[in-house]
């Protein structure tokens, strides 16, 4: 074994680097083979190889429909100042709103009750998020907290459809924290008698302390979720739209800044607030046309720091 071989400097060591970056990459050599191909050990064979791409003489392409979805990933990280980002493939041939979402959101969600440590796990409501919990295998988790953000009575007192919390309670074993409230009360002072409550108080002190938070975005659409479900009048939507909201996240409505609007149904929301995007990672999952306005506002503001989506939506938020 000569001194070039394992030693070696210069040009003669970038020469080694790319002989073996090539073996590597592209002949598909193990790092054994190339050992015995250019007579030397393998600890030197793998120092060569990692050479070969810390110089820049390796260049990896991804030749894979994932890899496009990566990249946008990485530019919405860096635009918006995003703690997570996670992008799939869009499918030309499907109008849904959850497909793709829902499973990432799924996995993440899953990813985080894996822990073995003790976590606040907070959630909001709506359909992409409902779709992501039915996808949670059962699951084992005493040491973790689930806690609702928002309230799940619907207005003629049933439980609120899109609420997830009990559906969560299905699939994971974990202590559960629903907020026994209407999602909209019928007036500001409604609001504050009900958010009064003893047995309410610990369920909103555990949401602010949440390590991560998953929750939905609603546009304020002719189908907005809010109107949809019953907990807006028409009249309240149209004054809305006046307003400037655009969409809303666990029924606080906001406009094209990120600014909650003053008064008409914000005044009446019994949703516990956002936690602390500053202290915790709170996720939107959200996709299509109809929510863009909703999610650049919501990224842009910093209402959330995490973010799952679709291609076609995050290529719209990037030329935006």
């Amino acid at each position: 074994m000569n001194a070039r071989q394992e030693g070696g400097s210069g040009h003669s060591r970038l020469d080694d680097a790319a002989r073996a970056g090539w073996l590597y990459y592209v002949a598909g050599n193990t790092q054994d083979q190339i050992a015995a191909k250019l007579g030397i050990s393998r600890q030197t064979a793998q120092r060569l190889v990692s050479l070969a791409v810390s110089e820049g003489l390796v260049k990896v392409r991804l030749d894979h429909p994932i890899a496009a979805c990566l990249d946008l990933a990485a530019q919405l990280r860096t635009r918006f100042a995003l703690d997570l980002v996670e992008v799939v493939p869009s499918d030309p041939g499907s109008s849904s709103t959850t497909i793709g979402v829902a499973e990432a959101a799924a996995a993440e969600i899953e990813r985080w009750l894996r822990k073995p440590e003790p976590i606040v796990l907070a959630i909001g409501t709506g359909r992409t998020l409902k779709a992501a919990i039915e996808q949670l295998p059962p699951m084992e988790c005493p040491q973790h907290k689930v806690v609702s953000l928002t309230g799940n009575i619907s207005p003629d007192g049933s439980a609120a459809f899109y609420n997830v919390i009990f559906t969560m309670a299905d699939r994971i074993k974990a202590r559960s924290f629903p907020m026994p409230l209407p999602v909209i009360a019928s007036s500001p002072q409604e609001r504050e008698m009900l958010l009064g409550q003893p047995m309410i108080q610990p369920t909103l002190d555990l949401a602010a302390r949440a390590d991560v938070t998953f929750v939905g975005i609603g546009d304020l659409g002719p189908q907005a979720p809010l109107y949809e479900d019953g907990f807006v009048s028409e009249s309240e939507l149209k004054a809305l739209h006046k307003a400037g909201g655009v969409a809303e996240i666990v029924g606080w409505v906001f406009d094209r800044e990120g600014r909650l609007i003053e008064g008409i149904t914000n005044d009446r929301v019994s949703s516990a607030p956002l936690p602390s995007r500053e202290k915790s990672l709170v996720v939107a999952l959200a996709m299509g046309e109809k929510k863009l306005p909703g999610i650049l506002a919501a990224v842009n503001r910093r209402l959330v720091n995490g973010l799952i989506t679709d291609e076609r939506t995050a290529s719209a938020l990037l030329s935006a």
